[in-house]
């Protein structure tokens, strides 16, 4: 039977159709994958959610893969990768656990094992040797737990350590925010306030400094010991850490004074004020991250719903604030940025998640200058709430990283 000319133009069309989808398919080619925990769900019955997404490597775009998977818990509020990459930890606060899975080449996840932590966890951190596992735990007070790992595995707590202010202070009230640790291994910082002192519509009872900064050098075994001169002063609330990855630098930023305070890593470990900061943020920054790099600083600020960009001095540290292409200091996020990571395979890209507005933000990152421009698409949707994000790469992608 023989086609008219129209019919024939029209099959044509629709072959030609589907070939250019077919080939853009092949045309996707995942760099990270990213995951996100949500502390509530859409969906009845659920309130502890890990969601994975595929970044594309053109665009940055998120595109969610494979089934949603449980927290192990409920309300969960961080999460931690290894430097293998092999292997997930996400904080419980809902039943006090923090749980381990097991990474597979497609990004799917296997939980693996699990440990219920004596008080409430609130943010967590693994060394890059994946010997230990730091977890920052209390609501009425501060306490530093190092568990060790082996091939993945949570064992037992190689050292406990509550963070409290030395006398006259040692009996107010310290709560913890957040965990970080040196890429060599050597030094954990825990950042907390002193809710004696800073308690907005409540109640003071101390006159001490609200924010601290604590740093213990890890020796032997996993022992733990104060550096010299810690705790250190860390504004008002300090609400996010980290540092880069030449171990030189530690950046802390204060979600009260809506300020990011610089410190350089000294001998044993102790750290030392930049002399320039602190140095201007949105309003209530929420979290922090340097690139693979150690050139650039990012954070959210969760009351403006922008992410802020500066770039990092190698011989100081000084950060200095980062202009986008529309001249701005700035870069909108959805609502309520919480948790902020660049993607560790090329480095190229930010995301947020945004604890408002049920979603994550994208951003491309310029290389050369660190600006931001809006990723393709975003915001890509969520969960209700999501509280944290991780990535790990997919395939072999190299980064640039500075050496001292």
């Amino acid at each position: 039977m023989k086609l008219s000319k129209l019919s024939q133009l029209v099959l044509v069309a629709a072959i030609g159709l589907i070939a250019a989808s077919l080939l853009s398919a092949c045309l996707i080619v995942t760099i990270d994958y990213v995951y996100v925990a949500c502390s509530a769900s859409t969906s009845a019955g659920s309130a502890g959610q890990i969601q994975i997404f595929a970044a594309d490597a053109e665009s940055g775009a998120l595109r969610q893969v494979d089934s949603i998977v449980s927290s192990g818990g409920t309300s969960p509020v961080a999460l931690a990768v290894t430097s293998d990459y092999a292997n997930l930890y996400v904080a419980n606060q809902g039943n006090n656990s923090v749980v381990h899975f097991a990474i597979a080449y497609d990004g799917s996840l296997t939980e693996k094992d699990s440990i219920t932590t004596a008080t409430t966890p609130v943010s967590i951190a693994v060394n890059n040797a994946n010997t230990y596992l730091y977890v920052v735990s209390g609501s009425t007070s501060a306490t530093l737990t190092e568990y060790a790992l082996s091939s993945g595995t949570i064992g037992s707590a190689a050292a406990t350590e509550p963070l409290t202010l030395p006398a006259p202070y040692a009996g107010d009230t310290m709560l913890p925010t957040a965990v970080n640790v040196l890429v060599d291994n050597d030094a954990v910082y825990a950042i907390a306030y002193d809710k004696s002192a800073y308690n907005p519509g409540g109640t003071t009872t101390s006159n001490a400094n609200p924010g601290w900064l604590f740093g213990f050098s890890v020796g032997s075994g996993g022992a733990l010991t104060a550096v010299s001169g810690s705790p250190y002063q860390a504004g008002v609330k300090p609400s996010a850490i980290a540092s880069d990855p030449t171990n030189r630098f530690v950046f802390v930023t204060d979600f009260a004074s809506n300020e990011l305070i610089g410190y350089n890593v000294q001998s044993g470990d102790a750290l030392s004020f930049q002399v320039s900061g602190p140095y201007k943020t949105g309003n209530q920054p929420s979290s922090v991250t340097i690139d693979p790099r150690g050139i650039y600083i990012y954070l959210s600020n969760s009351l403006d719903s922008t992410v802020s960009a500066y770039t990092i001095s190698l011989p100081t540290g000084t950060p200095s604030t980062v202009v986008n292409a529309t001249s701005s200091t700035s870069n909108s996020t959805d609502t309520d940025p919480v948790s902020i990571i660049v993607d560790p395979s090329l480095g190229r890209y930010v995301y947020t998640a945004n604890y408002l507005g049920d979603s994550i933000s994208g951003f491309r990152l310029n290389p050369n200058t660190g600006s931001l421009s809006a990723t393709e698409l975003t915001p890509y949707p969520t969960g209700a709430n999501p509280t944290a994000l991780a990535a790990v790469p997919h395939g072999n992608h190299a980064v640039q990283v500075v050496t001292p």
